[in-house]
């Protein structure tokens, strides 16, 4: 059983790892191809609401589906948030090689810093969101 659970919330992450990196992309190039900056900042806005949906859909499957501890739970979002961001910086750091442009000193660190970054805050955010659910869980 312990394994069959430990696969769920590691295909969990995973998944979310490439939706953050699909979304990142995605909404980037979308922002990117518009003239107005009203527009850019609705394709980034756009990304960052689909991304809060992800994670707040990936920490309520690991509360009430995988019945995981907020602890837990934090975590697993945590290592999918920052799963996210290393592919973001990978994926820089490609574009960047493929077109000759960017500093790839700069690009480097932020294979480090960028998950670092992304990881402690979604740590944080995810343990008040699944500290919630679970009172909810309860039904305290």
């Amino acid at each position: 059983m312990e394994a069959s659970g430990r696969r769920r919330w590691l295909r969990a992450v995973v998944i979310l790892g490439i939706g953050y990196l699909i979304a990142g992309i995605t909404f980037g190039t979308l922002a990117g191809g518009v003239a107005s900056t009203q527009m850019r900042t609705a394709w980034r806005l756009a990304a960052w609401l689909t991304s809060a949906a992800a994670f707040t859909v990936h920490i309520w499957y690991e509360v009430f589906r995988l019945r995981y501890s907020p602890l837990k739970a934090a975590l697993h979002a945590a290592f999918a948030a920052a799963l996210g961001a290393f592919s973001l910086a990978v994926a820089a750091n490609l574009h960047a090689h493929w077109v000759a442009v960017g500093n790839q000193r700069l690009l480097a660190i932020a294979l480090a810093v960028w998950p670092a970054m992304t990881a402690v805050p979604a740590f944080v955010v995810a343990f008040a969101i699944a500290s919630g659910l679970a009172r909810v869980r309860r039904g305290d």
